[in-house]
């Protein structure tokens, strides 16, 4: 009976995954809230979030289980007037935190200027910039 549910689930999930690759994306928001319990007290709460506009886009997801673990992630890009600016968070109910950030911008001389920054779990910051000439 329980692999014959989790075969059911696992199936099910498969014929919505499907549906949303299909569909093309439009302007506008969307969410989603998936909340599974199982048997003595094991289960999770998964959410997410999409938004998306001209130019815009920001998908914030969550996932909390019983047991006191959870993660929130936020990523969001924009992108318009040549110049691309793209960043993500990703937090841990303990508190540790990685973020990311992209800034691409054309400068309409041939050129362009990014600059990336990376901040990992243990607070160490990575970052890189530059000017590279347009093939």
């Amino acid at each position: 009976m329980r692999k014959t549910s989790i075969l059911a689930a696992g199936l099910s999930s498969l014929g919505v995954l499907a549906a949303m690759i299909a569909v093309p994306a439009q302007a506008g928001q969307h969410g989603r809230l998936v909340n599974v319990q199982g048997a003595r007290g094991h289960g999770y709460v998964h959410s997410r979030d999409v938004s998306r506009q001209p130019g815009a886009l920001s998908v914030s997801r969550g996932t909390q289980t019983n047991s006191g673990r959870g993660i929130a992630s936020n990523r969001s890009a924009s992108w318009g007037e040549g110049a691309y600016h793209g960043g993500a968070t990703r937090t841990f109910n303990n508190g540790a935190a990685a973020t990311r950030s992209t800034n691409v911008v054309d400068n309409h001389d041939g050129t362009v200027s990014y600059d990336h920054s990376r901040t990992g779990y243990d607070g160490a910051t990575r970052s890189v910039s530059g000017t590279v000439s347009r093939p």
